[in-house]
């Protein structure tokens, strides 16, 4: 506990983060020694080659994945050590995840796709609905509600799984790649979208290999074979 400082505490703190998968008869060190803190309201771009532990990273902020060891404080939280349904209801409350491949249900509706979370969340069928309704106009996908995600283009699909991550009002946004599957056109529209979520508060942290990507974020943090190489603010901040 002495390496956090109880003023200015910030939203993710990670200390010495290690995750090592084993692979039978070979070790494979996805992160070996990770600090890092990321306060509310900041935009961070995590960057570096494949196999570079960037996704890695990503699960394990996102409670998808455990580090082997290491400290890892989600609003003043220790996360290690919690039980599957606790890290359950902390990535259904606080995070919102929003993948390349979009991982939208194809019999599902976009309306009912967004509703999933709150559905996990225990909320009335109401409820759902009023607040899937408020997140798809929130993303400009008013007369799209009740398409299916192969009735959508990729970009409107893109907002949909963004609508989903809004919709249980999180303080974190993860994306993994969120523009990697789209046009250059389409993807600027997904990352103004981002942009406008960061402006009205969100923490957002994203993956990318793509440094125009990268340069909306207020921060680039490069890893390489697990460790961090550098952590700046960006030019345009």
């Amino acid at each position: 506990m002495s390496n956090f400082s109880n003023n200015h505490r910030a939203l993710i703190e990670i200390r010495g983060m290690k995750k090592i998968y084993d692979l039978g008869s070979v070790q494979v060190n996805a992160l070996n020694g990770v600090d890092v803190d990321i306060h509310e309201n900041e935009y961070v771009s995590i960057m570096g080659p494949s196999g570079s532990g960037k996704s890695t990273l990503m699960n394990l902020i996102g409670c998808l994945d455990t580090p082997s060891t290491g400290e890892y404080y989600l609003a003043n939280e220790r996360v290690a050590g919690l039980s599957d349904a606790k890290l359950a209801e902390i990535r259904n409350r606080r995070i919102g995840f929003v993948f390349q491949t979009f991982n939208l249900l194809p019999r599902a509706s976009a309306l009912q796709n967004v509703e999933l979370p709150l559905v996990y969340a225990g909320e009335s069928p109401s409820q759902r609905r009023r607040r899937a309704k408020e997140a798809l106009e929130a993303v400009g996908l008013t007369d799209r509600m009740k398409h299916k995600p192969n009735e959508l283009s990729g970009g409107q699909r893109q907002r949909v799984a963004v609508a989903r991550a809004l919709v249980t009002n999180p303080s974190i946004i993860l994306a993994d790649e969120p523009t990697g599957n789209l046009d250059s056109k389409t993807g600027a529209e997904i990352m103004e979208l981002l942009d406008r979520i960061h402006n009205e508060g969100n923490t957002i942290v994203l993956v990318t290999h793509e440094e125009e990507i990268a340069q909306h974020s207020q921060r680039i943090i490069r890893l390489l074979d697990g460790k961090i190489e550098s952590d700046r603010r960006t030019t345009s901040v």
